[in-house]
């Protein structure tokens, strides 16, 4: 069984009565809507899910599936941080602008159903780099991961235990982050990270990330599939640069998540 307890997470919930979940798919996310709905029902609790040019279409199509196949009720929201120039120009607090954005377009929802909306952010969440927090908290957003006191490992754990196909599921931030800062963001380069990615998982590389670096895609893996990529050196090339890119790189250091947060320190 896992280490923390379900019922003070499902207190919590009843606590707010009435939730809009910010869904995107990932195993925070998706334990926190599963869990919303199994204690709130249909009509108190909302998953939602923010469409922009920073979420992977294949993305897009696991948070519809997976909210039909929980029988959760659901509905796209779109948000237009591409807009916003604080966004585009890919500073420090870029992350907070893209929540602002969210909580823009989820806010007028929860507002409707006299609802909170609470983000899948947990304990382990709190130790990085992540403005995106202030700004839900600044707009009145709810963490109840964090109030229950769930750790990433724990809601791994707790989703194995319920049966939730998500509970191993690689962490996937937004296409933004494959830029780093200071690169402006925009639809030409999210759609080349987009493709790059998809044509590698494509090839069985479940869990990685195409860092853009202008025409140089640099590629993480885990450590232990460096090898793999090597092997398929040729069939890697063409996947990447059929994206658009003209060199590509393989980073030995590995997987990293945040991969451009690290340098913050």
């Amino acid at each position: 069984m896992p280490d923390v307890a379900l019922e003070p997470l499902r207190a919590r919930l009843r606590e707010l009565h009435s939730v809009v979940v910010a869904f995107s798919g990932g195993a925070d996310s998706a334990f926190l809507a599963w869990v919303a709905h199994d204690t709130l029902g249909v009509d108190g609790a909302l998953a939602v899910t923010a469409v922009s040019p920073s979420l992977p279409t294949a993305e897009r199509d696991a948070c519809g599936a997976l909210a039909a196949g929980w029988g959760m009720a659901w509905q796209e929201v779109e948000t237009h941080e591409l807009d916003n120039p604080d966004y585009a120009r890919n500073d420090l607090d870029r992350c907070y602008w893209c929540k602002d954005a969210l909580m823009a377009a989820a806010g007028p929802v929860a507002e409707a159903r006299r609802a909170t909306v609470v983000l899948g952010v947990n304990v382990d969440d709190l130790n990085d780099h992540r403005p995106g927090q202030r700004a839900a908290t600044e707009r009145g957003a709810a963490f109840p991961l964090v109030d229950a006191g769930f750790t990433k490992a724990d809601v791994r754990a707790w989703s194995r235990e319920l049966g939730l196909v998500t509970w191993d599921k690689p962490a996937a931030a937004c296409l933004a982050s494959r830029l780093p800062y200071g690169t402006p963001v925009s639809v030409g380069r999210l759609s080349s990270v987009e493709r790059a990615e998809a044509g590698l998982r494509a090839l069985g590389f479940d869990e990685l990330r195409v860092r853009h670096h202008g025409d140089v895609a640099r590629i993480e893996v885990p450590t232990d599939a460096l090898d793999a990529v090597i092997d398929r050196r040729v069939a890697v090339l063409d996947a990447v640069q059929q994206a658009g890119f003209r060199w590509v790189t393989l980073d030995l250091a590995g997987l990293r998540s945040g991969g451009f947060n690290h340098l913050l320190s």
